[in-house]
């Protein structure tokens, strides 16, 4: 056995290095680095890792550093997973590579990913808050009578289809979660949610 075979052998799906090169790999596409992309991607191949491994890991970063600066990364990812999943090896090492390739050079935006964890702490902070009572959902007399429903504006009824009303429950209500990321498709983003909104998130 050659000393590259060895180094290969050495490879350990379950182990420290395992961990370090996904970290790479992963750090890499953040990074905007196809040719770091490449190569922990051709060291995972070369060692045997599980495909399914490597596509779902671009499917979460897809999402998680991508997002909405390119949402067609998430749809091109999940594709891959599907695709190498019928592939198999040798052949899904193309598809690896194109997926890893695309992912790098995409524009970067964790601003989702940052909104849920934020909206997730908000929920932990407040607890289970009432639904105001304009947009909770009325299919008895009884619950109508009582004003659930009462007021709500049908976006579709208004200009631009929509209609400037709080969604939030009151004691959180102007809070704002989602940050535009600065890229191009999330400014135009926040363009137009300011368009909507006026200054009420700070848009």
């Amino acid at each position: 056995m050659g000393i590259a075979q060895q180094r290969i052998a050495m490879y350990d799906k379950s182990g420290e290095q395992h961990y370090d090169i996904i970290s790479a790999f992963i750090k890499s596409i953040r990074g905007s680095d196809p040719n770091g992309a490449v190569y922990w991607l051709a060291r995972m191949i070369e060692g045997g890792e599980d495909v399914k491994f490597i596509a779902r890991r671009m499917v979460i970063l897809a999402s998680e550093d991508i997002g909405n600066a390119n949402p067609t990364a998430l749809v091109m990812a999940n594709t891959a997973f599907d695709a190498v999943n019928k592939i198999g090896y040798p052949e899904a090492r193309i598809i690896l590579s194109q997926c890893a390739v695309y992912l790098a050079a995409s524009a970067k935006s964790n601003a989702s990913y940052m909104a849920i964890d934020a909206a997730l702490a908000a929920v932990r902070q407040h607890g289970d808050l009432p639904v105001p009572l304009h947009i909770r959902n009325a299919p008895t007399k009884l619950m109508k009578n009582m004003g659930y429903g009462k007021n709500y504006q049908y976006s579709h009824s208004y200009e631009n289809n929509f209609s400037a009303q709080e969604y939030l429950p009151a004691d959180i209500a102007g809070s704002t979660f989602y940050d535009p990321g600065k890229n191009a498709r999330e400014e135009e983003l926040r363009r137009y949610l300011k368009s909507l909104w006026g200054d009420k998130y700070g848009y």
